[in-house]
């Protein structure tokens, strides 16, 4: 009697999948800083609170993306440009 491989119970394919849950050390890594600064900003608010799934804390992509879209630019003299609100355009042209 020939038996087959057990298959995990893990999905498995080629295709490669951005998180789009993470722990606070994947998060932290996915902006490129140290937990405790990651920590830190979201104490400030300045960074998303996390979701709890079943007890676990984890941080949306979708919502660190938005916030680092947030942050201000450095611009080439090395002072602080705030972002610019296009929201604020659309509503000019209106």
């Amino acid at each position: 009697m020939m038996t087959m491989p057990r298959r995990s119970a893990k999905l498995q394919d080629s295709m490669s999948y951005p998180p789009r849950a993470m722990r606070a050390d994947r998060a932290a890594a996915y902006l490129d800083m140290s937990r405790s600064k990651f920590l830190e900003l979201v104490a400030l608010q300045r960074l998303p609170k996390p979701k709890i799934i079943d007890g676990i804390r984890v941080w949306d992509r979708l919502a660190l993306d938005a916030a680092f879209e947030d942050f201000p630019l450095q611009r080439e003299d090395g002072t602080i440009a705030e972002r610019r609100n296009t929201f604020d355009d659309v509503l000019r042209e209106s």
